[in-house]
């Protein structure tokens, strides 16, 4: 059986799309530049590039910062007793669509209204994106096909770009749910935003810079999106009106910024601003005057990465490689108050960590339910495969999600309170769809 073949991991590797040669450049977490997906020094370095997945190797006690020197997490309580916490049995966990083998699918990312579902879909070498309903029913596939006018090769569906492998990732829906804007390569080794309007067979490209383009996040009100380019030397947050095709740049030069994520309402863009290994979290409050409302929400030595609002606007939730141990790969999950009225660092901040030793999803980021209380994640326990957990921030508890799934992640939650996440079966990545009781 034919394993997991060129598929391009979104994380890390994608992290470092926007890092231009740069001194100031984002890395893997191995320190060292992504290497091109399917290669063999790629496949060597797979399993050490995906973040919190195996603890660190032991230090000699003299490598070790005293634990003393950190400000403490606050553990939940069920974690700190060692209790046997109780189980959240879903009313229903079932795949998105039918299980076969000889294909991958990926970062699953609901619509504004949660009536459809897309999906990034590699099998061998075709990638596609496939947008369904809930109940798995295919609406669109989006794919590359031969080309009638060059037999020696393949074409991309975006037109004059020919490979034999294409990547399309960062799929952002547009309000109505009528519209996709995502991020390709196009065959070309260039990454640029492109458009797709459902029901079409049409494609808009939307960039073309010699540097590279994505990340795209589409406005949940305005027909807008922000995204980010190395077209600076470093990465850079543009603003674009879909209409007009015009770029606006929000941000201005200095360290990457990166992963830029709108507001609930419309009017702030969350973002992540440093580089390397130390990236802190900014908000932008007014896109009329990035530059002078650009505010810090974190700022200290650890790395905090892809912040995601709450559904109601006032919190942030954002992954961190804080920890009291002081160990780089172990990474937890930290809720702030938006409006910044929380402490930027110290003890203050690390009291804010509402779950411990999670696996970062840096694609999707962290997946928040309807109700802004709570948060579903992947816990680090390659023993249990990875489960999924369910943080409660009002009732502070932590508590194991029953799906009887193995290696989770990608996880995303819809509007109407489905839970959506990849698991492996038979070493094939597919999307399942888990509904919680009400």
């Amino acid at each position: 059986m034919k394993a997991r073949k060129n598929v391009l991991f979104i994380g890390y590797p994608l992290l470092a799309v926007f890092c231009i040669a740069c001194s100031g450049a984002v890395t893997t977490p191995s320190g060292k530049a992504p290497q091109k997906p399917g290669s063999a020094v790629a496949k060597k370095e797979k399993k050490r590039t995906r973040p919190a997945v195996k603890k660190a190797a032991k230090r000699p006690d003299s490598m070790k910062a005293p634990v003393a020197a950190l400000p403490k997490a606050a553990v939940p309580a069920s974690e700190a007793k060692g209790e046997k916490p109780a189980l959240i049995t879903p009313r229903s966990v079932r795949p998105l669509m039918q299980i076969e083998a000889g294909r991958n699918d990926s970062n699953p990312t609901w619509s504004t209204t949660g009536k459809l579902i897309a999906v990034e879909r590699s099998k061998g070498d075709k990638k596609e994106i496939v947008i369904a309903r809930p109940d798995g029913s295919i609406v669109q596939t989006v794919y590359y096909q031969l080309s009638s006018d060059n037999s020696q090769g393949m074409e991309f569906f975006f037109p004059g770009l020919f490979e034999d492998v294409s990547y399309n990732a960062g799929i952002s829906w547009s309000p109505k749910g009528d519209r996709i804007v995502f991020m390709s390569n196009g065959g070309e080794g260039n990454y640029d935003c492109y458009l797709r309007e459902l029901g079409s067979k049409k494609t808009v490209r939307l960039t073309k810079h010699k540097e590279k383009d994505g990340q795209a996040h589409w406005s949940p009100v305005d027909d807008v999106v922000v995204f980010v380019s190395g077209r600076t030397g470093r990465g850079d947050i543009y603003l674009m009106d879909i209409g007009t095709r015009e770029i606006t740049r929000l941000t201005q030069g200095g360290k990457a910024y990166l992963y830029p994520q709108w507001s609930p309402k419309g009017k702030k863009v969350a973002l992540i601003h440093g580089s390397n290994e130390n990236h802190d979290i900014y908000v932008i409050n007014d896109v009329k005057e990035p530059v002078q409302s650009l505010t810090a929400l974190t700022s200290w030595k650890h790395d905090d990465l892809r912040p995601v609002w709450s559904p109601d606007g006032k919190k942030i939730a954002f992954y961190s490689n804080y920890n009291p141990e002081d160990d780089p790969k172990v990474w937890s999950l930290i809720v702030i108050a938006a409006d910044g009225s929380d402490p930027k660092r110290g003890q203050g901040l690390s009291e804010k960590v509402v779950a411990t030793d999670v696996i970062p999803d840096v694609e999707r980021g962290p997946a928040w339910m309807p109700d802004s209380e709570r948060i579903v994640y992947v816990k680090n326990d390659r023993q249990k495969y990875n489960p999924l957990y369910v943080v409660d921030i009002e009732e502070k508890t932590n508590l194991p999600l029953k799906t009887n799934t193995k290696m989770n992640h990608d996880v995303s939650c819809s509007a109407k309170g489905l839970i959506s996440f990849r698991a492996q079966v038979r070493r094939w990545d597919h999307v399942f769809i888990a509904e919680l009781k009400r």
